[in-house]
């Protein structure tokens, strides 16, 4: 049997107006973690889907082998039956249904009858939860797991299909350090047990860690397979072939111009929408000055977001305390449109579910949050709205045909521009941004930091909410850290490091604070 599992030559597919894929060629050897690399909108996503019969044969150009045998998919259930499983980035379980009704939909345990057989289906779900580490009731929704158990539930769906060939599509943009750590294991554990993987992601220092093989894609074509034993690979080196540059610095340089503090929160403090005993954001007090960039550092759960949609008119939980003054005087801000008349714009963590329109185009995307700036007399103006889009597009260098095209049709870095941009038009004086570069590539997020940079230079509030320390460290003039819905402690640029922030991440109340009442013990 020869050693290489999968061989695509001359894959090339095409969509009205745009070339995706031009004469790609990707060999995976079997047994190794190949890593698959390059700049959103580089092909990855759209290679892949031809591999997993999501694009049929015929629909693209170029042969695929598997075991040195061609293979013509017409659908995701011929790559199945030859091995191959993909995991989308976007989860693809029913929340409602149990984990062990998702691990075998259309794969379902049946008696001879016909008939679903509860037994086998439980019996056979909880051994594939062992296998990846789980030890969840098989019966419990699924949609009541965090977003790290439930990516180890669709591992173990794609492990029911007695699966050789594994693809994971950005499996850990959506997790936290300790999850993403433990996928990875898992990921060896696999490889030690002879399967072979194909992992997409844009965070180069977990493919360093785990990739035998990676394969960089670059403007839809093959540009180079660097083989992590030869010695030859380093961040650098891989980002090189994804830009087709060298880039001097992860972030650009930049001199603050910082001035009077114009945002001021005071004692903010915020319960569970839904748990009345769960106490989310406590007491928290933050300034932002004009032309600052100011950093919220946590670990999952900390409360950061709950905070920042809070703020933002209220949008979660039920508000307790706290007040917001700008530019020394009390605002009052209790729905989105108080919160963007008194200059405060969100840009969100998950900007497909909350950020976005998808089957909208993007000129109207652009104007949602400032529909007033397009309209006459309450009618939307269609041609103003096109020639503002048009002009923010321009300003982000956004890649698209025009400002009709689907919104759902870009990159996920010029996704992340459209929220930059839907936002920007709103014209604020505080811009929170709430994990900005999540899943886009070192390219993209470059372009992204060199905006922030812009939006500071002009005398903006930038409140910038990151699970990435360096992010922070590199981006931020001041870093609040936050812990169980407290702040902890700031920390400016030259002060701040990795240890000293990770130290407050993980402290149980502020610094130089006092040990908390039996009464505030019981008030998570």
């Amino acid at each position: 049997m020869t050693d290489t599992i999968l061989q695509m030559r001359a894959i090339s597919k095409e969509f009205p107006g745009v070339l995706a894929l031009e004469n790609v060629d990707l060999r995976v050897r079997r047994g190794e973690i190949h890593a698959l690399m390059g700049e959103n909108g580089a092909g990855k996503s759209t290679l892949m889907k031809v591999l997993s019969g999501v694009y049929p044969h015929g629909s693209y150009g170029g042969d695929i082998l598997v075991d040195g045998e061609p293979r013509a998919f017409r659908d995701i259930r011929d790559s199945e039956a030859a091995g191959i499983a993909i995991i989308h980035q976007e989860l693809a379980l029913i929340p409602q249904l149990s984990v062990a009704e998702n691990i075998f939909l259309g794969n379902e345990r049946v008696h001879r009858s016909g008939v679903l057989d509860w037994g086998r289906t439980i019996g056979d779900a909880r051994a594939l939860l062992a296998r990846v580490g789980l030890r969840e009731d098989p019966t419990v929704p699924v949609g009541s797991l965090s977003v790290g158990r439930q990516q180890l539930v669709e591992i173990a769906k794609a492990l029911a299909k007695d699966v050789r060939l594994l693809i994971l599509d950005e499996p850990t943009s959506a997790l936290n350090e300790t999850d993403s750590a433990n996928l990875l294991r898992l990921l060896r554990e696999f490889q030690a047990g002879g399967l072979t993987s194909i992992l997409i992601s844009h965070k180069l220092n977990e493919i360093t860690q785990v990739a035998d093989s990676i394969t960089i894609l670059r403007d839809g074509r093959t540009v180079e397979t660097l083989r992590t034993a030869d010695g030859e690979v380093s961040e650098e080196r891989i980002i090189r072939g994804m830009v087709g540059r060298d880039l001097d610095h992860r972030y650009p340089e930049r001199t603050p111009n910082i001035g009077d503090v114009r945002f001021e929160v005071r004692g903010w403090t915020v319960d569970h929408p839904t748990r009345l005993d769960r106490r989310v954001v406590d007491g928290v007090d933050l300034t932002v000055r004009a032309g600052e960039i100011v950093g919220m550092a946590g670990l999952m759960g900390a409360g950061r977001t709950e905070f920042a949609m809070s703020l933002f008119g209220r949008s979660y939980g039920r508000y307790v305390s706290g007040t917001l003054y700008r530019d020394g005087r009390e605002v009052r801000i209790r729905t989105v449109g108080d919160a963007i008349a008194n200059g405060i714009a969100y840009v969100p963590e998950d900007r497909k579910e909350l950020g976005l329109i998808l089957d909208e185009d993007i000129r109207r995307n652009m104007s949602l949050a400032a529909l007033n700036r397009v309209s006459r007399r309450w009618v939307i103006d269609p041609g103003q709205e096109a020639l503002r889009a048009g002009e923010l597009s321009e300003r982000l260098r956004i890649r698209s045909r025009d400002v009709f095209q689907r919104t759902g049709d870009l990159s996920g870095g010029n996704q992340q521009k459209v929220v930059l941009g839907k936002w920007m038009s709103t014209e604020p004086d505080l811009l929170i941004l709430d994990e900005p570069t999540r899943g886009i590539d070192v390219g993209a997020k470059y372009e992204i930091y060199q905006i922030i940079h812009r939006l500071a230079g002009q005398g903006k509030c930038v409140l910038l909410i990151s699970s990435e320390l360096p992010e922070l460290l590199g981006m931020c003039d001041r870093v609040y850290a936050m812990s169980a819905g407290r702040i902890t402690g700031a920390l400016p640029r030259e002060q701040a490091d990795q240890e000293s922030l990770m130290r407050l991440m993980t402290a149980d109340r502020p610094a130089g604070a006092a040990a908390p009442t039996t009464s505030e013990a019981r008030h998570p």
